[in-house]
């Protein structure tokens, strides 16, 4: 039996990616879209799971007002318009880690993953916290550089890659 490997697609939602976006979501989004979709086709060709996850806030007036973005049930917590999505592996989160939703950790630990490779936004905000909490499982950890947004400054970028690299995390 072969290991069982995922590409996990973090954030990519219309409120980090759209024109209507806060300007704090500096993305450059056709690059990171189109990047993604091509890893997302070429991963789940190389037998990989392609799982997405979406940054969900729940659907209250303080978070509408306060956070302004993500809030569970607007059409700016979905998944961009733009995104080729080739797998109904789906779920959403409330923290940063991935693995702190218990639907996306039940299923990581049921399918076994050997390795997950990660993309998606951002860099130092979910991606990494996302890393972190693989790293913590003992799967195999990869970043996909090309395919992964940041909006934070160089020395943040290189305080978390000095972070990953500890935990075992591998760019690539």
């Amino acid at each position: 039996m072969s290991e069982k490997k995922a590409l996990v697609v973090i954030d990519m939602q219309n409120d980090y990616l759209w024109d209507k976006r806060k300007p704090k979501f500096s993305y450059h989004t056709a690059s990171l879209v189109s990047a993604v979709n091509s890893a997302a086709a070429d991963y789940k060709a190389k037998g990989y799971d392609v799982i997405y996850v979406a940054q969900m806030f729940p659907n209250i007036i303080t978070n509408k007002w306060f956070i302004g973005f993500s809030v569970k049930g607007t059409e700016g917590a979905e998944l961009y318009s733009g995104l080729d999505v080739v797998s109904d592996l789906y779920f959403e989160k409330q923290l940063p880690d991935s693995y702190s939703s218990r639907a996306f950790r039940e299923h990581m630990a049921k399918q076994g993953y050997s390795e997950v490779v990660l993309c998606g936004l951002d860099e130092c905000g979910c991606v990494g916290a996302t890393a972190k909490g693989a790293a913590k499982t003992g799967v195999k950890v990869f970043m996909l550089e090309s395919c992964i947004g940041c909006r934070f400054p160089e020395d943040k970028v290189r305080k978390m890659r000095q972070s990953l690299s500890s935990l075992g995390v591998k760019y690539i």
